[in-house]
């Protein structure tokens, strides 16, 4: 059974930072692209970052472009979001996602195979 597990939310002020995690289990996507979503409340689920099996490639939304980093540490089959400069228009359910094929960075939520249940990020202002 594939699960995909996040952590590392909560409530913060604007403009610190926090990091969220992604632990997976049931199978390695070690050579799987992976990647972090968002929803805010009355919206639709959003792309936020997404990075390469190797690491080496990266990609991310504009809105957080230079205030979040993703990373991964295939070994331990995890992902990471450093979130830094939050602001309250980041609040939001923050979601791993998992790609259960090879291949490149991935942006839309249908390319995605394996979802974690969320974890909930709410930054005052």
């Amino acid at each position: 059974q594939v699960q995909l597990v996040e952590s590392g939310g909560g409530l913060v002020q604007a403009g610190d930072s926090l990091r969220l995690s992604c632990e997976a289990s049931g199978r390695t996507f070690s050579y799987s692209a992976m990647g972090w979503f968002r929803q805010a409340p009355g919206k639709e689920r959003e792309f936020v970052a997404t990075i390469s099996w190797s690491g080496g490639s990266t990609r991310y939304a504009d809105s957080v472009k230079g205030r979040f980093t993703i990373s991964r540490d295939r070994a331990k089959n995890t992902v990471y979001l450093q979130m830094n400069s939050l602001k309250p228009e980041d609040t939001a359910v923050y979601y791993c996602a998992a790609r259960s094929t090879s291949g490149g960075i991935a942006t839309r939520t249908e390319e995605y195979d394996y979802w974690g249940q969320g974890t909930q990020v709410t930054v005052s202002s």
